[in-house]
């Protein structure tokens, strides 16, 4: 089957790009169509079923193990999946999002939140990466319509411009020690009451956020595409997630050098 194009651009409101900035994060609807988004659907949950590793019972894994099934860089391993994450539209969102010229990728993931799934705590995503700049944006994009008892995405409106708080991965710890900042510092709190499929929220990756379980009978299957701005470099690891990062996403480009290694190719 022959999969839709989307490298055609979506003019965006200006309510978003001033949300995005003021917020650090926006919700935009509407990016694919239903027969769009229906068709690539197909593509991706195959593909996350074929790679999925996951085989442990919800009882014994741990609180991120219960928090989704993560399938990473599924572009790698399905030609479908690649049309999906290097497509021009989403990048030239995310583009316009941050106010510069190109982005390029840094990875892909599903992540499938099953039914009975725990909470995703508190966290900020850019604790795992290490990457030069504040301009990264992770597009967040349910393929079924979702509402909030699936695990709806959260949000700290603004608390992107504190910049890396904790260093805490995602756990019971970084649970506890944000949701204590948030409250403290009184972020106004921001999510969604329900999504369509082929809407997306969009963050950036110091955007503290968190999502409830999934007390739906459904799965809350949302595919991700995290892009940092052309001309970011490599920094020094802070913590062992984001050595491991450097070895995964990021070929082992030398510290200080520019991100743009084959698995990171510029988008638009």
């Amino acid at each position: 089957m022959t999969l839709p194009c989307l490298d055609d651009f979506k003019r965006l409101s200006g309510e978003n790009i001033v949300e995005f900035k003021e917020k650090g994060h926006t919700l935009i609807e509407q990016i694919l169509s239903p027969d769009e988004v229906a068709a690539y659907r197909i593509a991706i949950v195959q593909a996350a079923d074929k790679y999925n590793t996951e085989t442990r019972a919800m009882e014994d894994r741990d609180t991120y193990g219960k928090a989704f099934l993560q399938i990473m860089n599924l572009w790698q391993n399905d030609k479908d999946v690649r049309q999906f994450v290097l497509a021009r539209r989403m990048a030239k969102i995310a583009a316009d999002l941050m106010g510069v010229d190109n982005v390029r990728l840094y990875h892909d993931q599903a992540l499938f939140k099953e039914p009975g799934g725990g909470p995703t705590p508190w966290h900020q995503d850019q604790y795992y990466w290490p990457i030069d700049t504040h301009n990264t944006v992770t597009m967040w994009m349910p393929l079924v319509d979702i509402d909030e008892d699936m695990g709806m995405l959260t949000f700290a409106s603004g608390s992107y411009k504190e910049g890396s708080i904790f260093n805490f991965e995602i756990s019971d710890e970084s649970e506890s020690a944000f949701d204590a900042y948030v409250k403290a510092h009184q972020f106004a709190i921001s999510r969604a009451k329900t999504m369509k499929a082929g809407d997306a929220t969009w963050h950036r990756g110091f955007t503290m956020h968190h999502a409830n379980g999934n007390n739906s009978n459904k799965m809350r299957e949302v595919m991700t595409i995290i892009y940092v701005a052309d001309g970011a470099r490599v920094t020094p690891y802070k913590n062992s997630w984001q050595e491991n990062d450097h070895h995964k996403w990021l070929m082992c480009k030398p510290i200080g050098e520019l991100i743009d290694s084959e698995l990171n190719p510029v988008l638009l």
